[in-house]
């Protein structure tokens, strides 16, 4: 029987890694599925390692992977993935609010012979209504610019081997997971689940993290923004046109120009605009030196298995 490799990125999850590990691997079991559990410590600040460690030994096909420091979900997945062995490989959240009991769906719809199977968000739990409002933004933006739907796209999704492979040759280093793994295409379908309450800890992702992580995912993703740039000429090219129309008649008409104010006005928005689409392009040369220095992705400093003793795995 294939066997399913379960990618958990952790980050500050202490609390949650136990029982994680305890549900998904008794689900599993009781299933019969051949799996092993890949928990990626994202650089954590409290005891995430320990309790990796701990699962380990308690359970087997735990597998632990350790950065040296903290590179960010995006990278944690991928290093996932990349020290996965499973047939094919499922990704979810250590907080348990992707619900383990549609690993088995997907899994049984990857044997029906889909290569990739979404989780597609039904209802996104309780949430602020800032946090709501931007995320639907978010969502919105990218699914004009990447031309892909994501407005209840999320990183929970089972891949086969081939399409993990495909991801993963992929050079670029500013990755996002839940783009890439649509924009490859293979046989796809979807399953949808409730978002459900965390149990235990408090979300890591801040209101200003959440919108630090669209930028840089549009920017990394889509050159809209630089096409924005280009609208924003133009319009003020035709703005320039039509006062310049405005003041050769009055200036022919005989009527003196007292548009100081208008100048200024103008200034303004032109320098404004200027700083604007210059801000934009900075931050795509920045993703371009970035990419250019060639840095690995993440750096691994230890890997543990439950049949393994630890071991450093610098990568």
């Amino acid at each position: 029987m294939a066997k399913l490799s379960v990618v958990i990125p952790a980050y500050n999850e202490e609390k949650m890694i136990p029982k994680t590990a305890k549900v998904v691997s008794s689900l599993l079991a009781a299933e019969g599925i051949p799996y092993e559990i890949v928990f990626v410590n994202d650089g954590s600040k409290d005891g995430s390692w320990q309790q990796i460690e701990e699962a380990a030994r308690q359970y087997p096909g735990i597998v632990g992977v350790q950065f040296s420091r903290n590179f960010g979900k995006e990278a944690a997945i991928l290093a996932g993935l990349a020290n996965a062995t499973g047939d094919c490989c499922a990704v979810m959240d250590c907080d348990l609010q992707h619900p383990p009991e549609i690993l088995v769906e997907m899994y049984r719809l990857w044997e029906d012979g889909y290569e990739i199977v979404e989780g597609v968000k039904r209802t996104r739990g309780k949430e602020s209504a800032l946090h709501r409002a931007s995320a639907g933004m978010f969502y919105k933006i990218m699914t004009k610019t990447v031309k892909i739907d994501m407005s209840r796209a999320s990183d929970f999704k089972l891949m086969d081997r081939a399409a993990v492979d495909a991801l993963l040759a992929m050079p670029e280093r500013n990755t996002f997971f839940r783009a890439l793994s649509s924009w490859i295409g293979y046989r796809t379908t979807s399953v949808e689940f409730d978002v459900r309450e965390r149990e235990e800890g408090e979300s890591k992702w801040s209101t200003w993290s959440l919108i630090k992580y669209a930028v840089r995912n549009i920017i990394g993703f889509s050159t809209a923004p630089l096409q924005m740039v280009t609208v924003a000429g133009i319009l003020v090219f035709l703005l320039a046109v039509v006062l310049g129309i405005q003041s050769l008649y009055k200036y022919f008409c005989g009527h003196a120009v007292e548009g100081f104010t208008t100048v200024i006005l103008l200034i303004l928005i032109i320098g404004s605009i200027i700083m604007i689409s210059l801000g934009i392009i900075g931050c795509y040369i920045a993703k371009i030196y970035e990419e250019v220095k060639g840095r690995p992705r993440y750096l691994i400093s230890k890997k543990i298995n439950s049949k393994e003793d630890e071991k450093g795995m610098p990568r």
